[in-house]
Formats: structure tokens, sequence, C-alpha cells
């Protein structure tokens, strides 16, 4: 299996001369099972780079998982340039949600409306195929299964597990570890602590074991109070995921669109300073556009 990442920032895309080390681009992640099934995780505008190597592949098939139907995990799928040419299949997988009451379609026919962009969605020309995912449930792709979790964000957002003879790899999309938002001394705190550590809990056996785990790693730890609330992780909770859950690696991803370069690199290298591995812990990597990994 291989995975290689096209997209690492996350809320807006980032271009410019202080992120062409890590990229701007957002979340989209390209994993390619033993047989070579396309998976794609998230289609942030990083699915444009990626659709441009695909150009040689086609007629293809893409299946496409999304986390969550937030802008910067969908806003590069009326770019992916498959839809476009007659052949292609597109299968784009995701959640229900209760929000809107519409399953994972929406994706699509939100974006492709005229006032918009200027192609109408029934106007592209490959087959694309929904596909309403069962929380929890297994979902067999090519020579892989494609598991999902329910993780913490302001929406309906999928923790995606892809297993491929024997190697796997967990991504999170968006995760903020849940917190408890009574006081130790409220009547309520206990049962409500009892909630969050069996959501806990699900996520971490849901990763256990993974070759790797991609992880949201938006903020410090310094930073996190003013941001609590918003449905993202710290270097050091994805860190601490990784460990508890026993991944071989762990990368993390999301970066802080405003983190320069230089700046993400400190922010990352203070985060393992507090965090000293010991033997046999995670090794622990920084996501960057580019690059691969192979299983």
């Amino acid at each position: 299996m291989k995975i290689r990442f096209w997209g690492v920032r996350g809320s807006i895309a980032s271009p410019g001369p202080h992120t062409v080390r890590y990229g701007g681009n957002t979340t989209c992640i390209e994993v390619r099972t033993d047989d070579n099934t396309l998976i794609v995780l998230d289609g942030g505008t990083g699915i444009f780079q990626l659709s441009q190597t695909l150009l040689k592949e086609m007629p293809l098939t893409a299946h496409v998982f999304i986390t969550h139907t937030h802008w910067d995990h969908i806003q590069g799928l009326p770019f992916f340039i498959p839809i476009f040419v007659p052949g292609n299949t597109v299968r784009i997988h995701g959640a229900y949600d209760i929000v809107s009451g519409s399953g994972i379609e929406q994706v699509m026919n939100v974006q492709l409306q005229y006032s918009y962009f200027p192609v109408r969605e029934a106007e592209l020309k490959a087959r694309i195929e929904y596909e309403t995912l069962t929380v929890g449930a297994p979902f067999a792709v090519g020579d892989a299964v494609v598991s999902n979790v329910m993780l913490n964000h302001p929406v309906i957002d999928l923790g995606y597990r892809v297993d491929c003879n024997g190697k796997s790899v967990f991504f999170t999309g968006d995760h903020e570890p849940w917190y408890n938002i009574y006081d130790p001394a409220d009547a309520e705190y206990a049962e409500y602590q009892r909630i969050i550590d069996e959501k806990q809990d699900a996520v971490v056996a849901a990763i256990r074991g993974v070759d790797v785990l991609i992880g949201d790693s938006s903020y410090t730890a310094a930073e996190y109070p003013a941001k609590r609330g918003w449905g993202h992780g710290t270097f050091d909770s994805t860190i601490a995921l990784g460990r508890r859950a026993g991944a071989k690696k762990v990368i993390c991803t999301h970066h802080e669109p405003t983190r320069f370069d230089d700046d993400l690199e400190k922010a990352f290298h203070e985060a393992l300073a507090r965090n000293p591995g010991g033997a046999g812990d995670a090794e622990v990597l920084l996501a960057r556009e580019g690059m691969e990994i192979e299983l």
C-alpha cells in the first residue's frame, strides 16, 4: 500500500513563498492499495494536483472518501479532472448529514450550481456515484477494506481506516479530543466523563495497531485554550493518540494556514521536546505535500 500527500493545510489554502516547503493546499491524501485501487481521502484543493497525475491512467475508477463537508475538505472536487472525462467512474463516500437531512450526494449538488461554478452536475461526463456510509460499518474497496468511526468536530466527521493485506492507515480528518464541559464539582460531571471516555475508547480501538496514523494537529498546546470547541487537535494530542493506540508512525497534518514553514517546524519540534518518545514509541513526522510512504 502506498500513501501520498497532496494537501496538508487546514481551513483555507495558503500558497506563497512562506509555505513552499510543506505546501499550501488543503487536505487530500492518495492511497494506492496493493492491486492499485485508487482511494482518495478528502477533496481539498490538493485533489487538483492529484488529478493532473491521473491523466495517463484514464479511464479510471476513483474512490473518494470525504471525512466531512467543510469547505477545506471538499472545495477541490469540482476541479477533479476525471469527473469531466467520459469512461471514468468517481465514487464519492461519506456520512449522512443530520443538519441538512441529506446524504453525501449533497457534496457535489451544493457546489455545482451556476451561482458558484460554471458547470452543473448534470453536465459532468464521468459516471458519478454516491455511497452514504453507515457509521462503524466496514466497506470493501478493491483489495482493501475501509472502516470508519465518528470523531469530534462541529459537523458529522468520520475518521477512516484503510486495511490492505495486513497493512493499515488511519486518517482523522478534523478531530478535537473530547473534553468534559462540566466542572468536577458538578453533579453531571461523572456521567458526562463516562460518555466521552466511551467515545475516546472507540476511536482508540479503531486506530489500534495501525502502521500510519495521520492526525489533525492544527494548534500548539499554548494556542488550544483559545480555540477550544473549534473541533481541532494539537500536535500533543495527536502524538498522545498515536501512542495510546500503538500506531507505528504518526504524521501531523492539517497545518494552521497562518503558520509559515519556519514557524511550523518550530512548533513541531517544541511538541516533540514536550513529548519525548521511548523505546517502541511511534516515529512522529510532519506532513508535507509530496510526502510518500510505502507500506
